[in-house]
């Protein structure tokens, strides 16, 4: 016969403070790092803590303090093109390591529209201190309506006037789109056609406007527009529509790296060589840019510091300290073989 054995219990506070020679209430005051104790107090304390290897109850902490020392990453889109989509690892990536020092944890939420009213119940029954979101579309106006009610950072400046109240960290979009399609002007390129984002999406709406500021700037016309979402499929249909109009180009400004990795393969089935009978450039110097054949010249976005930034302004926010509402993050141009 076996006997089967209850496990020990759990040190409890009383626990720790009869061994430290403290009442129960100078060892809370160690744990919530209340500056309201005597360096031997507190030295005591964590010698008690460490023998009985005690750990804080997280949640009664969370009561008294109500902070659940905890925060959401939000990306309102589906699996699909969260999983294919570097952008996003990039920005998870600056988001942990921003955390890695710090109290909190990170929860992700990845939500497409039929989710959306779950993830935001979630966000608002206290499981969360703060909210990160990106990929923000200007028909997901409830994160910007979350602000309201809670600490929200945004990847990307929100469309829309509530917008204009929003915190977010972003880079210059228009002035990125404006620098590459440049550079293919700079090349000699003059009839410049552009896949864009998608119109409910600020990055579509700001690179598009950038490509006409370029085109205008240098005294250039065109009407070679095809917008499209951010994805390789996109960027394929939206590059046959553009052949399908029977006009020629010598060059194609794409909003994204996987719109222009989709071009590319439309133009290679339509046997037309890059660069030299069509130069491109794009945004986003990631996976696609690098493994494009021919490497795409395209502009590098701070993917990672933008995660980063996101995390330390949300947390500055969330403990009362004041932030800028806007954050702009520098980008840069790198040469491939594109253009």
């Amino acid at each position: 016969m076996t006997l089967e054995t209850s496990p020990p219990s759990a040190p409890t506070l009383e626990q720790v403070a009869a061994v430290a020679g403290v009442s129960r209430a100078t060892v809370s005051r160690v744990i919530n790092d209340s500056p309201k104790v005597t360096v031997e107090a507190r030295e005591a304390v964590s010698r008690a803590i460490a023998e009985l290897g005690y750990v804080p109850n997280r949640a009664a902490r969370s009561l008294a303090s109500r902070r659940t020392f905890a925060i959401a990453l939000v990306i309102p889109e589906n699996t699909a093109k969260f999983f294919a989509d570097p952008y996003f690892a990039s920005v998870i990536q600056g988001v942990a390591m921003a955390l890695s020092s710090t109290k909190y944890t990170l929860s992700l939420l990845i939500t497409p529209e039929t989710d959306a009213e779950k993830s935001r119940n979630f966000l608002q029954a206290g499981n969360v201190d703060g909210a990160l979101v990106l990929s923000h579309h200007s028909d997901d106006r409830a994160f910007l309506a979350l602000a309201r009610t809670m600490p929200v950072v945004f990847g990307g400046r929100p469309m829309g006037p509530e917008g204009e109240h929003a915190f977010y960290v972003d880079v210059d979009n228009r002035a990125a789109a404006r620098v590459a399609t440049e550079h293919l002007i700079a090349g000699g390129r003059t009839r410049i056609a552009t896949i864009a984002g998608p119109a409910d999406m600020a990055a579509g709406v700001d690179r598009l406007d950038g490509w006409r500021d370029a085109l205008n700037a240098a005294g250039l016309a065109s009407s070679l527009v095809e917008r499209a979402d951010f994805t390789p499929a996109g960027g394929f249909e939206a590059m046959r529509r553009l052949l399908a109009r029977g006009e020629s180009f010598d060059a194609l400004f794409a909003a994204s790296s996987q719109l222009a990795s989709g071009a590319l393969s439309a133009m290679r089935d339509a046997g037309l060589a890059v660069p030299a009978d069509v130069s491109i450039t794009s945004i986003d110097n990631d996976y696609f840019a690098t493994n494009a054949n021919p490497r795409l010249t395209a502009i590098e976005q701070p993917t990672v510091e933008v995660g980063r930034t996101m995390a330390r302004l949300l947390i500055d926010r969330i403990e009362g300290r004041e932030i800028s509402r806007v954050t702009i993050l520098p980008t840069a141009l790198v040469q491939g073989q594109s253009a």
